[in-house]
């Protein structure tokens, strides 16, 4: 009970950490309005820019210019912002999800999601390591961005990787880029008549819903074609996201080392022992269930929302200020090649793994 009691607390501020978290919620606001904005101003014309992406690139430019003057006062905060606040945006997703939308999609769509997010995590982990000889933390990183939900999946396991905030942002980063282009690219695929021949208008929004990075991506992706293609679409992303959970589980599990203290390998059992449940996780099914079992008015689920993408923001605004150019510049351009090489398995691996589940 001490141990829970004291867990708690520490999702509640202290008199030092106040200044950062004011600096990080100005900041995340102004990326929010900024993001809307932007969107009114170009009737929509400039797609697939989320207040996270403007958020990570503001806080950037802040975090290697005016924010090192500031930092040893504001630090306390911005390390909140991205430690706690991170795990509270992740249990807050539960309300973007039901498990009614799963029922919806069927069982095809879980299957193209398990098989995309399987075979995705586990080559990016051998491309990333073996071949390429980037370091695990980064490998882990863009893995889980590919895999599951993008920026989100990045920020959620990083807590369990424990990676440095420039490996973070270089995930961020592969899912920007190929993710924006994915979403260009499949609607022109399918606009050319190239994917018609494989798959329906129904599985082309399974095989976007299971394969483009983001939630965001895959909306523009889908609607492109139609808004009932643009529904299963996002389901089928969704469904993805619910996996989120499970996957950090497995990553605690694995992450574990194999030996024991007295140079044995460790069994089963001792190895489940050391593992550090993700309860912020588990939280976040939690929430999927209460909101699939318990009516909410539509004015409380949007509230909800709007809060999630608040802490969201936050957390990548304060992971922005905390990066380095530098650090990035001696990363190189390996992690870049790797989420290249992930974004084209998604394309043709992903595609064949729905192409044979519509056969089924």
């Amino acid at each position: 009970m001490y141990a829970l009691t004291q867990s708690v607390n520490n999702y509640f501020p202290r008199s030092h950490h106040l200044a950062g978290l004011v600096v990080v919620l100005i900041g995340s606001l102004f990326c929010l309005w900024l993001n809307t904005s932007v969107n009114t101003w170009t009737n929509g014309r400039i797609v697939g820019l989320s207040s996270l992406t403007l958020a990570i690139l503001i806080g950037m430019i802040l975090g290697n210019t005016v924010y090192t003057n500031f930092a040893e006062r504001l630090n306390k905060g911005v390390c909140f912002a991205k430690g706690q606040i991170l795990r509270l945006a992740i249990m807050f997703y539960g309300f973007k999800l039901t498990l009614t939308q799963v029922a919806s999609v069927g069982l095809p769509a879980v299957m193209s999601d398990a098989l995309v997010l399987t075979s995705t995590f586990l080559l990016t982990y051998w491309i990333g390591i073996k071949l390429l000889k980037v370091d695990r933390e980064t490998t882990i990183l863009i893995g889980s961005g590919a895999s599951i939900c993008g920026a989100a999946a990045v920020i959620a396991a990083n807590p369990i990787v424990k990676a440095e905030a420039h490996k973070v942002t270089i995930a961020v980063a592969t899912v920007v880029v190929f993710g924006t282009i994915a979403m260009i690219l499949y609607p022109f695929l399918y606009h050319l008549g190239w994917l018609q021949p494989w798959l329906s208008a129904q599985d082309y929004g399974v095989y976007t819903g299971s394969t483009i990075h983001e939630v965001a991506q895959v909306v523009v992706a889908g609607n492109t074609v139609s808004a009932d293609v643009g529904d299963t679409a996002v389901v089928t992303k969704m469904i993805r996201v619910m996996m989120l959970a499970p996957f950090l589980l497995v990553l605690s599990f694995a992450l574990i080392k194999g030996n024991s203290e007295n140079g044995e390998t460790a069994s089963f059992i001792s190895r489940v022992k050391q593992v550090k449940v993700p309860w912020f996780a588990f939280i976040f099914i939690l929430i999927v269930l209460l909101h699939t079992w318990i009516p909410m008015s539509v004015g409380f689920e949007h509230s909800m929302v709007l809060f999630d993408d608040m802490l969201l923001t936050m957390a990548m605004f304060a992971l922005g200020l905390t990066t380095h150019i530098s650090a990035i510049k001696q990363a190189g351009i390996k992690p870049l090649i790797l989420g290249a090489i992930m974004f084209l398995w998604l394309i043709v691996g992903g595609g064949l793994i729905n192409v044979g589940i519509s056969f089924l």
